[in-house]
């Protein structure tokens, strides 16, 4: 009986060394780029969280300024709050800037009246020149009559930043809003009271 020599066809011969090797290759690129678009994501994700926070900040101090008394009395002669202060954690009524016209450069720089202190969670620390310990976020803000009518107009601006050096974003000209960062500009005009 002769032996009969066993022809494997195409399907059942299985894989090669190389063409596992290829698709290990494949796989092995794919969960790189994978874990590339992860990190990618996570940190895309972070930013927004903390422009968001930055932003919700921004619009808190914005609404603080706005609530400030900047009207007429009952006479006509006009009235502004120039002594509220609004870097503390409990607003008070005195020994602050209120809607004092600010001095130049209080976006740029720490200016003790126009900065307050945030913490991770929110919490106003407090104003000053040099950070609090434990904060997160600083919120500087500028209040600056406008040109064509000083008397009656106030330009506003509130910057939220992270608590951390911003390199090149301030200058003595001016300061840029980094990606998770908050800048809003809002005018306010004199109403009858």
């Amino acid at each position: 009986m002769a032996l009969e020599k066993h022809k494997f066809s195409n399907a059942e011969r299985g894989f090669s060394l190389l063409e596992t090797l290829f698709a290990t290759g494949l796989l092995a690129t794919a969960l790189v780029a994978l874990a590339q678009m992860f990190t990618i994501s996570v940190k895309n994700n972070q930013s927004a969280r903390t422009g968001s926070y930055a932003t919700a900040l921004a619009e808190q101090k914005m609404e603080q300024l706005r609530g400030l008394t900047f009207g007429f009395d009952t006479i006509g002669l006009p009235i502004t709050d120039t002594t509220t202060d609004t870097t503390q954690p409990t607003e008070t009524q005195n020994g602050g800037k209120g809607l004092m016209p600010s001095p130049g450069g209080t976006l740029v720089a720490n200016t003790n009246g126009w900065v307050d202190y945030i913490d991770q969670f929110g919490n106003i620390l407090g104003g000053g020149q040099s950070p609090q310990p434990k904060t997160a976020y600083i919120r500087r803000w500028s209040v600056d009559p406008l040109p064509t009518n000083p008397n009656n107009t106030l330009v506003l601006q509130v910057l939220v930043t992270r608590s951390r050096d911003r390199g090149a974003a301030d200058t003595a000209t001016g300061t840029a809003r980094l990606p998770d960062e908050a800048r809003i500009i809002s005018v306010k005009t004199r109403k009858a009271t």
